[in-house]
């Protein structure tokens, strides 16, 4: 078996893994990327693309965001719409901050070029049969197909990042007896929708309704994101066009505001919406990072921004300890990435039963769901805390 010797392997191209391999790169620490799918394939996934303030700063400062300012739209305020009225939410006047809207596949387009065609990073595609061997050891190896050949191929490290997500083998790696898996079921489901429709408003919008939340979000001026909560599992095909554009306006109908922008529907799928949180992000020499470690539900848009917490700490780690010998970070990892993890998972549930407490059928959640958002809407104080954690700011406390 051919075998190469790399300070980190890495497991996974997606925003959490291509972070840190070009943090590294830049680094001058060598590593080397495994992806099971290949570079179109990650380049056109479609995925959310809402980016907190903080982590576009903390790409720029590293060279890594570029697009991203160049490119990339801004949006400083939502609007609830619920009880047959609209009420806008200022964020950006209360804190001073925005987000970016940023499609992932295009962040995942923009990484893996600075990674693999500027600096010329080594990453590998449609890698089979992954497997994690001596983690618990000085000297761990992953071991791989190749998919031309079929070989396996062994690489030796010190260090693997687990990036692969919620379905790859780095998550099977960590040994039950060491590891907690915390799960929460919100007991909904989201139709995603993808239409090739001008956006109806320059901003989100969040229907709070007694049929269902529905979600409206621009995506560009030809192509527009809408969410309708449904039944968890529920079939897509259950879904046609005669049927979604009707919901859709009556969950978001509102009075004095112009009505949907209709077109076709280019996507239909169903995210059930749960979580789970893995304790400890970290065993031996196996470091886990975004959904490899944690999954929250699309309700609050937090998911790419924890993967991207984790790969700035713990690629920021792994070069104080190959520049200077220093472990604190690598020793620290978990519980730092924890700290926000949980913040944005109580935030997520906190936000889900305002959406959805209105549609659960029990008077007493719908009566305190609309208690909040009102409170929200009426409280300068509750409006700020809102927006902070929102925007994911001053959230590691």
């Amino acid at each position: 078996m051919p075998v190469r010797h790399v300070p980190v392997v890495i497991v996974g191209a997606g925003p959490a893994g291509l972070t840190v391999a070009n943090i590294l790169r830049a680094a001058s620490v060598d590593c080397v990327v495994l992806e099971a799918e290949s570079r179109e394939f990650i380049e056109r996934r479609p995925r959310a693309g809402f980016l907190e303030e903080w982590a576009v700063r903390a790409l720029e400062r590293r060279g890594l965001a570029d697009r991203i300012v160049e490119r990339a739209s801004t949006h400083s305020e939502f609007e609830f719409r619920f009880e047959g009225g609209r009420h806008p939410f200022r964020y950006t006047e209360l804190t001073g901050h925005h987000h970016y809207v940023y499609p992932q596949p295009l962040l995942v387009t923009d990484l893996v070029r600075e990674y693999a065609d500027v600096r010329g990073g080594d990453i590998r595609f449609g890698v089979r049969d992954v497997e994690l061997h001596g983690i618990d050891g000085e000297r761990p190896s992953v071991s791989y197909s190749d998919p031309e050949t079929g070989e396996r191929r062994l690489l030796r490290c010190e260090f693997v990042a687990g990036c692969d997500g919620a379905r790859g083998v780095t998550r099977t790696a960590m040994p039950a007896a060491r590891t907690a898996v915390a799960r929460h079921d919100h007991g909904v489901g989201w139709l995603a929708l993808l239409a090739e429709a001008p956006p109806s408003s320059d901003c989100v919008i969040l229907g709070v309704h007694p049929r269902g939340f529905a979600g409206h979000m621009p995506r560009s001026p030809e192509v527009t994101r809408y969410y309708l909560q449904c039944p968890p599992g529920d079939d897509p095909g259950n879904w046609p066009d005669e049927r979604v554009w009707p919901e859709l306006h009556t969950r978001l109908a509102v009075d004095g505001a112009p009505p949907l922008t209709e077109g076709p529907l280019i996507e239909k799928r169903v995210l059930d919406m749960h979580d789970y949180v893995t304790e400890p992000m970290a065993y031996g020499r196996l470091y886990l990072a975004g959904e490899s470690a944690h999954l929250v539900a699309p309700i609050a848009a937090k998911g790419m921004n924890l993967a991207l917490h984790d790969a700035l700490l713990l690629a920021d780690a792994l070069v104080a300890y190959h520049g200077k010998g220093d472990d604190s970070g690598l020793r620290g990892y978990s519980a730092a990435c924890l700290r926000r993890v949980w913040h944005y998972q109580e935030f997520s549930q906190w936000l889900s039963e305002l959406y959805h407490g209105p549609s659960s059928g029990n008077p007493f959640r719908a009566g305190t769901a609309s208690a909040r958002l009102r409170r929200v809407l009426g409280s300068p104080a509750a409006a700020t805390s809102f927006a902070e954690m929102f925007l994911g700011k001053d959230t590691d406390h």
